[in-house]
């Protein structure tokens, strides 16, 4: 599943503007995931590096296009009120198995520091009832993800 949802991430057509913005998938994508690796308040070194990992496996970028996408998604998360803008694009682009591969993709952020923080926990069930993932979907990505992780600590009331 996880290569079918790179593969649809890789196809989603990218902004056809000089400047990226919240109606292009590619970045709303950027955006969420920026968005859950700062819902706990830190931003730790191993989280930026898997989230740029993340966009670069995705999207088969690196270097400058790679950064670019990344400050896209930064900049657009900053500049949001709120998850809908992005989850609503998401909900359009992605076919069911990819928004269940989309929200396992969030638990890898959030697991890339080896703990689970509320906060992200929360962050990750909204966007999962945003875009139609159902809670036990929610959950073993979760698992896959927390499994993944050595080490990783951190419990949820989803449990």
């Amino acid at each position: 599943m996880f290569e079918r949802v790179l593969s649809f991430l890789r196809d989603l057509p990218a902004s056809s503007g000089t400047h990226a913005n919240t109606d292009d998938p590619r970045v709303a994508a950027a955006a969420l995931l920026y968005h859950v690796m700062n819902a706990d308040g830190v931003r730790q070194d191993v989280e930026w590096e898997r989230f740029k990992a993340v966009l670069a496996q995705s999207y088969s970028i690196s270097g400058a296009e790679l950064e670019a996408l990344a400050a896209a998604g930064e900049r657009a998360d900053n500049e949001a009120i709120d998850l809908y803008a992005f989850t609503s694009v998401l909900k359009r682009h992605l076919d069911a198995d990819g928004r269940k591969a989309f929200i396992g993709l969030m638990w890898e952020i959030v697991y890339a520091d080896g703990e689970l923080h509320e906060l992200e926990d929360n962050t990750v069930w909204r966007v999962a009832e945003l875009i139609g993932v159902e809670r036990h979907d929610r959950v073993e990505a979760r698992r896959k993800a927390a499994a993944q992780a050595p080490g990783a600590r951190g419990t949820s009331s989803d449990e």
